[in-house]
């Protein structure tokens, strides 16, 4: 087993050795153009490393070319400039150079990354999400309080257009902060529920079997049935009564649809013919009743004082 004291004299023999070579102008040379291709494999495997995993990625991360080409430049450029100070160093004369080189490239690394925290937050961000993709362009998400449909991904931010049109330009350093629900990932399907009250005087039976007629002859209602429950005959839009309220009893019903917006267009066309078939079968949507008790303050005669004698 070797010891540290054999070690440390195999390491001070080694570097006693190196700098006898570096005496030979033709190790020197040798040297210098190793270096030199080295710095040239590692700034071409950068290249094409980042250029074909962005490319790969292109369908899901959009991608700003001249701002990547620009950024992809400047740090092949860093490369060739540690690398030219490290083969610079190898010449004697030369060392004083490679030494402001080499601790000018490290000074500018640590300003720019200091200057561009937020720039470079935003940046892994996106990377995370065309890596681990939580949404897609054209899925339907809701970001903290924004809901609507991606619309664009880039290295610095998300696009989310809302439904009144509007764009919604979100950082990614947030995006990854937050919770993302996606309505579109694996299954779009959704169940939306239709609730109505209606008065304790109404026919609960009868309100259900409009509720459940109306659902299920909407052209936007898809049934989600397994074999085994059309078998035992089960309804496809189950209603139920959800609890008893102060005004009326309140009943609710379990519709599905293909994707969030038939979702939405299913329950607004629901509300109008479920209460128009209300309206016409004798079922009340109760108003909340109120008593109101008027108190009268009467006035007391006023006392008369006795007279003295």
């Amino acid at each position: 087993m070797i010891t540290g004291a054999e070690l440390e004299y195999y390491f001070n023999n080694a570097y006693s050795y190196f700098l006898q070579l570096l005496d030979n102008w033709a190790f020197r040379l040798l040297l210098i153009v190793a270096i030199l291709a080295v710095t040239s494999l590692v700034a071409r495997s950068f290249n094409y490393f980042i250029k074909h995993y962005f490319r790969r990625s292109s369908t899901h991360l959009n991608i700003d070319q001249t701002r990547f080409s620009i950024a992809s430049k400047l740090i092949t450029a860093l490369i060739y400039t540690v690398g030219i100070g490290f083969a610079a160093s190898v010449i004697p004369s030369l060392r004083t150079i490679s030494l402001s080189l080499i601790t000018g490239a490290g000074v500018l690394a640590a300003i720019v990354g200091f200057a561009s925290q937020q720039a470079f937050s935003n940046l892994i961000s996106g990377i995370f999400i065309a890596i681990f993709k939580p949404f897609r362009v054209g899925d339907r998400v809701k970001v903290g309080n924004y809901d609507g449909v991606v619309e664009d991904i880039t290295l610095r931010d998300t696009i989310i257009r809302d439904f009144e049109n509007k764009r919604i330009i979100i950082p990614n350093s947030i995006v990854g902060n937050e919770s993302i629900i996606n309505y579109s990932i694996e299954d779009p399907r959704i169940c939306k529920f239709i609730e109505f009250e209606i008065s304790y005087d109404s026919n609960i039976d009868k309100a259900m079997k409009i509720m459940r007629e109306e659902a299920e002859k909407h052209r936007l209602c898809i049934d989600v049935r397994t074999e085994e429950e059309k078998k035992k005959k089960q309804p496809k839009v189950q209603v139920r009564v959800l609890s008893l309220k102060d005004s009326g009893v309140l009943l609710r019903a379990w519709v599905w649809a293909a994707n969030p917006s038939d979702a939405f267009v299913l329950k607004t066309e629901l509300n109008k013919s479920i209460k128009e078939r209300f309206d016409r079968e004798g079922i009340e949507i109760p108003y909340p009743y109120r008593t109101v008790v008027l108190k009268q303050n009467k006035k007391k005669p006023a006392k008369r004082s006795a007279k003295r004698k």
